[in-house]
């Protein structure tokens, strides 16, 4: 009994040894050699894993740095230029420097219409035509809703954005729609991407922290579009006519300003019949120039015309 105890035993160790070899054999042949670089570039970045970069986190983007070499291509939105130059340092590259960004939401108030505006005062009234009751999510009330006021591409209030965003930079404003706070926006795109209706753009600050864009995404028809939203773009094409640089086109009934063209002049603002254009950090709102009047024509030249029309 004894013996065939020890014989199991031996056999098992048997056993045993010769799948740890295997093993050992195995984790050798097929194991993963990590560059201790990742770590180090790992550390620089902030840690929010927002996802702004195209990568699943902070660490996926150190090891997309490291394999690369070099930062082509890649960008961590929250960190700047500041940790950009801290990466090249470890990499021993090159970086170039980007144009600093900020969210915008271009969209108008979805549950209220504007009657009537000036430099003091805006006087609103409820442009409502349903009332949601349900589950309060973006995401999914574009699946099942238009909006309160209608509109299929407007703002829907629900929130989406302002969840997703880890720097407390976005909130719900009075009037239903998210207001970013550009001190703390780090143009991570995080509310961008949870955005359905694609309402919040990622776009250069601009000279002095300057914008000029196109606060409205529908594409419907003006007389449909202002319907919905009396400050709705109806793609009359007058602002692309007076832009100095061509930097507005038209396409599907809605004006868009490229805002690498644009040099901020404000004339396209002037020109808007719908107030769709909005413009940020402006010391003052621009006035249109009155029509100069037509000089009075001299005596001799009125007689003259007197004396031709009674001819």
């Amino acid at each position: 009994m004894t013996q065939q105890i020890l014989i199991a035993v031996m056999v098992l160790g048997i056993i045993g040894a010769f799948f740890a070899v295997v093993l050992y054999y195995v984790a050798q042949k097929f194991k993963v050699v990590e560059d201790p670089l990742i770590d180090e570039v790992a550390e620089v970045l902030p840690g929010a894993n927002c996802g702004g970069c195209g990568k699943a986190g902070c660490r996926a983007f150190a090891e997309a740095c490291v394999a690369q070499g070099n930062l082509e291509g890649l960008r961590c939105a929250p960190g700047g230029d500041a940790v950009a130059a801290k990466i090249a340092q470890l990499l021993g590259c090159a970086v170039e420097q980007g144009e600093p960004q900020v969210a915008v939401v271009r969209c108008n108030p979805a549950n209220c219409r504007i009657v009537a505006a000036d430099s003091t005062s805006v006087v609103i009234s409820d442009n409502r035509r349903s009332n949601y009751d349900g589950l309060r999510s973006c995401a999914f009330e574009n699946t099942v809703y238009t909006g309160e006021s209608g509109c299929h591409f407007g703002c829907l209030g629900c929130g989406d954005c302002v969840a997703a965003c880890q720097f407390d930079a976005i909130h719900m404003g009075p009037d239903g729609v998210p207001v970013v706070d550009e001190e703390k926006c780090t143009a991570c795109g995080a509310c961008a991407k949870a955005c359905p209706r694609r309402i919040i753009e990622l776009r250069n600050k601009g000279r002095m922290n300057r914008r000029v864009f196109v606060s409205c995404v529908n594409k419907e028809k003006g007389a449909v579009a202002m319907k919905s939203c009396a400050n709705a773009c109806i793609g009359c094409g007058k602002c692309a006519k007076v832009c100095p640089v061509e930097a507005i086109t038209i396409a599907d009934n809605l004006s868009y300003i490229d805002y690498k063209k644009c040099i901020a002049c404000r004339k396209c603002v002037l020109e808007c019949p719908t107030h769709a254009i909005h413009y940020a950090n402006f010391p003052a709102p621009p006035v249109k120039p009155a029509p100069k009047p037509e000089a009075p024509a001299a005596d001799g030249a009125s007689a003259a015309k007197q004396d031709s029309a009674q001819a």
